[in-house]
């Protein structure tokens, strides 16, 4: 898989994918991750890439010269199977979508900034809008890391035990159940005896109770879904 980003901070996205599984998952090239800086493909002199809003307001809003011509300057080297924008008003991201996304071949992900980009690069370029939660950040450059960590930890052989993300919360649908290593007593607190049984039918059949009941009392609604 091959991620490229674009962006205004290049250097604050230099660091997620330089530790970890996303370093290793880069080095074994199980996946491809390149930084682009939008200011370079402005033909404003100064390299500005925002302007004032048309009918007024607060913010600066992202011009669409600077973003669209890194976007077709990307598009003539490779198909995309997606184009994404991180926006609060996106789809609310999931391990469904992190799942579905691992599979695709080539994405790209924009970073917006101020009150957001022009409406017609995302009407004329931008095949998926993602959210990764009900809040504002200063610009998408954190949310595009989330969301390529989430794609590219599930890619087969990102983790060295794939079986370890198929058991993650979410995958499904429930909460991930607690689980202990050794002491087996800490602080007169002990690890349930049935860990110890042995027999991976009863472990497994706890789990998933452990499970239902942890998702019944702190996320019900991924049960009504």
């Amino acid at each position: 898989m091959r991620i490229d980003i674009l962006t205004i901070l290049p250097k604050l996205l230099e660091s997620p994918f330089q530790h970890s599984i996303l370093k290793r998952a880069i080095e074994n090239k199980i996946a491809e991750v390149y930084l682009h800086d939008i200011r370079e493909f402005s033909t404003n002199k100064h390299k500005n890439v925002d302007d004032y809003p048309y009918g007024g307001g607060a913010g600066m809003v992202m011009t669409c010269q600077p973003i669209a011509s890194a976007i077709e300057h990307l598009k003539k080297e490779r198909n995309y199977d997606e184009i994404i924008y991180l926006t609060p008003d996106g789809e609310r991201h999931n391990q469904k979508i992190a799942n579905q996304l691992s599979l695709k071949k080539n994405i790209m992900m924009i970073c917006g900034h101020y009150k957001g980009i022009d409406q017609r690069i995302r009407d004329l370029f931008i095949t998926k809008e993602i959210s990764i939660g009900d809040y504002v950040l200063s610009g998408g450059e954190l949310a595009a890391a989330v969301l390529a960590d989430s794609i590219i930890r599930i890619i087969p052989g990102a983790i060295s035990d794939e079986t370890s993300a198929l058991t993650d919360s979410f995958q499904d649908d429930l909460l991930s159940p607690p689980v202990y290593t050794r002491p087996e007593e800490f602080n007169g607190l002990k690890v349930p005896e049935i860990l110890f049984s042995g027999d991976p039918i009863k472990i497994d059949n706890w789990r998933m109770e452990m499970a239902e009941k942890i998702t019944k009392e702190r996320r019900p609604d991924l049960l009504k879904d």
